[in-house]
């Protein structure tokens, strides 16, 4: 009798605990449905809210790029001597002003984009100081001749790093 009792409780059991399961496993994945969804809506609004941020920061290094374009470079900044040192001085300090005031922005561009714009930069730079190595300049205004004749045969690395920053621009639009 002990036996078919506890065999008349189990048949009551097991397919209350098998509703039970089968209620739990329901409840746990609408939940966790609904989670994923405020995520979802959350990470969306985020995206919102942080498109314009990301964009305004392309902006600022489309801008940084024209700005430490060697070609433009030149013409912003005339030397104040004739001493050749003295000028490519002046024009590594203006690029560097001009990085340290856009280095905040690369938490908002890829890391490929950044160290593309980095390159640039450096690239510039060592272009400059390459230029003034030559013993065919002898003074600014020769360095600055030197550089622009060097620009027309070959592409200038921010020209390179711009044209990057478009199409990472696009992919994101």
């Amino acid at each position: 009798m002990n036996s078919d009792k506890i065999l008349e409780l189990a048949f009551y059991t097991l397919p209350a605990l098998i509703t039970g399961g089968v209620a739990y496993y329901l409840f746990q994945s609408y939940f966790n449905d609904q989670q994923n969804t405020r995520r979802w809506l959350v990470q969306r609004q985020n995206q919102k809210q942080s498109l314009p941020l990301r964009l305004q920061a392309y902006e600022r290094l489309a801008l940084f790029l024209e700005r430490i374009n060697a070609a433009k470079l030149l013409i912003r900044v005339a030397p104040l001597s004739t001493d050749k040192k003295e000028y490519e001085r002046l024009l590594i300090q203006h690029i560097e002003q001009e990085y340290e005031h856009n280095l905040t922005q690369q938490i908002y561009v890829s890391d490929e984009c950044w160290t593309i714009i980095l390159t640039a930069k450096n690239t510039t730079i060592q272009n400059i100081m390459q230029t003034n190595m030559s013993d065919k300049v002898d003074s600014a205004d020769k360095l600055r001749e030197t550089i622009l004749n060097n620009l027309l045969e070959s592409q200038s690395p921010s020209n390179f790093a711009l044209s990057f920053l478009k199409s990472e621009v696009k992919d994101i639009l």
